[in-house]
């Protein structure tokens, strides 16, 4: 059997046109005698609302019955894209996770799919029909519903694929593709047709929206290939792939950035071992994301200056949680609310030299001051003045060649 699993986003299924239009889309699959398996993420919006209410309801809903009922949003969309194709004359019905069953394991909202029992889908299938999962969800050893959390019906999809043994994994959303940098802030990005696993998860990581972080990683960690397509446009898209897939030609394929950093410094800081475990101990037990992390150099070996980067809707309680900290002790905490940190990457940075010198030379010459860097294998991040952000990603834009 030659199967596809075709991913459609809440956007894609946002309203009855946008439905009728998807499953056009299935059905051109079907036509070139494909075994068709569609994964639908619940309407846009909806989930939202799902949310909205259990907060009406009480502030301290149970982890299961918050799962029960956001994954609710799935149900309707699945059923009103079989009832579509039914009505087109395709024999098609919907899926829930526990109908097939779809296995998790962790905590609420934030669960990983083990396993899939393929043997009802297969047999469906094999009888000529399509079948229309409910991302997002699974049961769990309690047989309770579980949500898989951000990007959760790209993962749902992602499993699907590996555990039926698809041809193809192709995620239809609302943009055409994975660009070089936002097109609205660089007119001149351009689609990269091929991008590997590593530099679209550094990618998403830093700002890019295409796909959640984790759902990539879950490709990445089951080697299978993703295409990201646009559902209203019928055009190419861009393949997520293995890094021996991608041509060595280009050095960096993107610039990514964020808009909502916030920069801590902790001024007069103990220069011993364990402080900066303590700083951030508290951080991480309150699900805080630490990102860029400088320490300086102490000149008097007693004392120095810690600087680290949060998202902004996190400053108000990272503040706090410092304040209270008796672990640590400090002169004065200096906060500046108007950074924004912008990184460039690619996998072939990894054997070509000057790619730092470059980076910074673009900078100095635009005369964009850089606050703090930081690097992984495939990245350079740095964080500047948000007033900079647009020069900063256009002038890096161009000197890596990426507008043509």
């Amino acid at each position: 059997m030659k199967i596809v699993v075709l991913k459609f986003g809440g956007t894609s299924v946002g309203s009855v046109e946008r439905i009728k239009n998807i499953v056009k889309i299935v059905i051109s699959y079907i036509k070139k005698r494909y075994k068709v398996i569609v994964v639908s993420s619940a309407m846009s919006g909806e989930t939202n609302k799902l949310v909205k209410l259990t907060k009406e309801i009480s502030n301290n809903f149970t982890p299961s019955e918050y799962d029960s009922i956001v994954a609710t949003g799935e149900q309707v969309s699945c059923s009103l894209i079989a009832g579509r194709l039914n009505h087109q004359g395709y024999p098609a019905r919907s899926w829930l996770g526990w109908q097939i069953p779809i296995f998790t394991t962790g905590n609420h909202s934030n669960s990983r799919i083990v396993k899939i029992n393929k043997l009802k889908i297969l047999k469906f299938l094999k009888k000529g029909g399509t079948p229309i999962i409910a991302g997002f969800q699974g049961i769990n050893s309690d047989n309770r519903i579980t949500t898989i959390g951000r990007g959760g019906s790209d993962a749902t999809a992602i499993m699907v694929a590996k555990f039926l043994k698809a041809k193809n994994c192709i995620i239809y959303t609302d943009v055409e593709g994975v660009y070089t940098t936002d097109p609205n802030v660089v007119p001149k990005a351009k689609k990269i047709k091929k991008i590997s696993y590593e530099e679209m998860l550094e990618m998403a990581s830093l700002g890019a929206k295409v796909m959640q972080p984790n759902s990539i990683q879950v490709a990445r960690l089951n080697r299978i290939d993703i295409e990201v397509r646009s559902s209203f446009k019928n055009i190419s898209g861009s393949l997520i792939t293995k890094r021996k897939n991608i041509s060595k030609n280009n050095v960096i394929r993107g610039v990514s950035f964020t808009k909502n950093d916030s920069k801590l410094t902790l001024v007069g800081v103990k220069d011993k071992p364990g402080v900066a475990a303590s700083i951030f101990e508290p951080l991480y037990k309150n699900s805080i994301n630490v990102d860029m992390v400088v320490q300086n150099i102490s000149s008097n070996k007693k004392e120095t200056d810690l600087t680290f980067t949060i998202k902004n809707e996190d400053l108000t309680k990272t503040k706090k949680l410092i304040k209270k900290n008796k672990k640590i002790k400090f002169k004065k905490i200096i906060i500046d609310e108007k950074v924004s940190k912008v990184s460039i990457v690619g996998v072939g940075m990894i054997t070509t030299p000057g790619v730092t010198f470059r980076m910074f030379n673009a900078l100095a010459k635009k005369n964009i001051n850089i606050i703090v860097i930081s690097t992984s294998e495939i990245k350079i991040s740095v964080l500047i003045d948000r007033k900079n952000l647009k020069k900063a990603v256009d002038v890096l834009h161009k000197e890596f060649k990426l507008d043509n």
